[in-house]
């Protein structure tokens, strides 16, 4: 009888890293369903709640990233930051002590440095899921030290060993598969007029100011009898600002603080506006609906211009500079909408890239690793 595994995770601060290391989790879990999981996060971030929701345990580390800026509160935070980082790795040991994983996995986050070292230093293979197609200097570190470094993007061995990379894509949540069977679903629920051309604002549960402050100026621009209709994501924290704009009035524009329901909202787009997290990118190639990015600019070495570069180099996607948005986002939608060829063309690129088996290819790196050190 095979002895039973132990799988540690850890990753998170945003759904990029937390729902990827689930989904990796569930895949695994469905291969070898006597696997023993932990999961490692950091104190007072998303996957806190989430990962037990989810049905794994899991343990935090008093950890946060570096600030960037001058600011009092940032100049505090850095100074005892040093202090953060020797606690979470001495924890990390302890953790990794402890359990004694046959694998490590790390989808990225502040708690995923300290728990890939302390692995790493004990001799237990370690795998790296990278989703973006910039690699952050905290993977770019691990990887000497990996055995598998699982990615969704071309030509990472500009920053990994060659010999290490898998590419297996981004791990995405399944309900979104097949979105044309929901079609008649999504308008009802949503209350969108069936048939009528959609565009769906994707701002992310926070949303986005700018694409926001882009859908407030192109009143003149929807208010044209039979046009189109809009699915505007406006985020729970622009809610009250923009729910009573001009264009939030229109009969064919529907503003929503949060998308419960993404399945549907897919399912009802004839083309998507979003930014270019790198979950979102690989949920949008999945779906194979035209696709608008807007890149935000206030993200870590500007990742998101180099996640949405990767699919306007294979005509897959266009892309709408962050400070171009308000003249140019809409204009753009709706010249695409009013291509047939152009709209199909970008729809088939997209969705040639999708990897819909990612977390299955995933879980198959990490069995076998388990197995190549010991027998399982």
């Amino acid at each position: 009888m095979a002895r039973q595994l132990r799988i540690l995770v850890t990753g998170g601060g945003t759904g990029g890293h937390v729902f990827p290391a689930i989904a990796i989790a569930d895949a695994v879990k469905h291969l070898r369903p006597d696997t023993e999981f932990l999961f490692v996060g950091a104190n007072g971030k998303m996957e806190m709640e989430r990962v037990p929701k989810a049905g794994y345990p899991i343990e935090g580390l008093n950890i946060a990233g570096f600030q960037r800026g001058f600011s009092w509160n940032s100049l505090r935070r850095n100074l005892i930051f040093p202090f953060k980082l020797f606690g979470s790795a001495l924890k990390a040991r302890r953790l990794v002590r402890r359990f004694r994983p046959d694998v490590v996995i790390g989808t990225g986050g502040y708690a995923s440095g300290p728990v890939m070292r302390a692995a790493q230093q004990l001799g237990i293979p370690t795998l790296i899921q990278e989703q973006n197609s910039y690699a952050g200097i905290t993977n770019r570190l691990l990887a000497k030290k990996a055995a598998r470094i699982c990615v969704a993007y071309d030509e990472m061995d500009r920053y990994f060993p060659a010999e290490k990379i898998v590419f297996t894509g981004n791990p995405v949540r399944q309900d979104i598969l097949s979105p044309g069977q929901k079609r008649e679903e999504g308008y009802s629920y949503y209350g969108l007029a069936p048939g009528r051309k959609t565009i769906a604002v994707i701002g992310g549960s926070l949303g986005a100011r700018t694409l926001n402050q882009a859908m407030a100026e192109s009143t003149a621009l929807l208010a044209v009898p039979g046009g189109v209709q809009v699915l505007w994501q406006c985020g729970r924290f622009y809610e009250y600002e923009y729910a009573a704009s001009e264009t939030a009035q229109l009969p064919n524009v529907r503003i929503m603080p949060f998308i419960d329901r993404m399945d549907l909202l897919y399912a009802v787009a004839d083309l998507i506006i979003s930014r270019a997290g790198a979950l979102s990118i690989s949920e949008l190639c999945l779906v194979g609906k035209p696709v608008i990015l807007v890149p935000s600019p206030n993200v870590s070495e500007d990742h998101q211009t180099k996640n949405a570069l990767a699919l306007v180099e294979k005509g897959a996607a266009r892309l709408i500079r962050d400070a171009e948005a308000a003249e140019k986002m809409l204009p753009e939608a709706l010249m695409i909408l009013g291509h047939d060829a152009l709209a199909f063309s970008l729809a088939e690129s997209i969705h040639q890239i999708g990897r819909p088996k990612a977390a299955e290819a995933i879980a198959a790196e990490v069995l076998e690793l388990a197995e190549t050190n010991k027998m399982i």
